[in-house]
């Protein structure tokens, strides 16, 4: 990769970090690119260069759910079958703590009407639920489909329970 390349990627990444930041403590709608910009060390103008507001939310949401489905993969990987959901619970833990602003930035995209911004919530609640229903047929889980659903249920109510600093939601197995 070409050094302006690779400077330009590394700033489009910086870029996206400060706006996962930004819009989980402000919310998409009253945060600004200019409140991103100065989060990131940049102008407005270099913002604009390779995103729109929209187009930088669904790309932060692209980012959160990658890695969720990064971590979800190792575990699947790794995992004995009898230990995978547990497995899956613990990576999702991690992110809870280390990620915390990509989860809360999930949350309230979920309330965010605008097709892309759908759209990329779709997709990666789409892509996380098959990965994990997958796994869970082929590790021989009985009835994985609704093992799933409870799984990924769980995980949301864990997420409220994150947000609103209320541990004792915490569904512990």
């Amino acid at each position: 990769m070409a050094k302006g390349t690779a400077t330009a990627a590394s700033r489009r990444s910086d870029i996206v970090s400060a706006a996962i930041e930004v819009f989980s403590e402000i919310g998409y709608y009253r945060a600004t690119t200019a409140q991103v910009a100065e989060r990131a060390s940049i102008s407005q103008p270099y913002v604009y260069r390779f995103f729109t507001k929209e187009s930088l939310l669904v790309e932060a949401l692209d980012v959160s759910w990658q890695r969720i489905v990064k971590a979800f993969q190792q575990v699947i990987d790794t995992e004995e079958p009898a230990t995978l959901e547990s497995g899956l619970i613990r990576a999702y833990e991690e992110i809870m703590e280390s990620q915390r602003n990509e989860i809360l930035l999930q949350m309230q995209a979920q309330t965010i009407r605008e097709a892309p911004v759908r759209d990329a919530m779709r997709q990666g609640t789409g892509q996380v639920k098959q990965l994990v229903e997958d796994a869970f047929t082929k590790a021989g889980i009985a009835d994985a489909r609704a093992r799933t659903t409870n799984f990924l249920a769980r995980g949301m109510l864990c997420n409220v329970a994150m947000a609103l600093e209320m541990p004792e939601l915490f569904v512990k197995e």
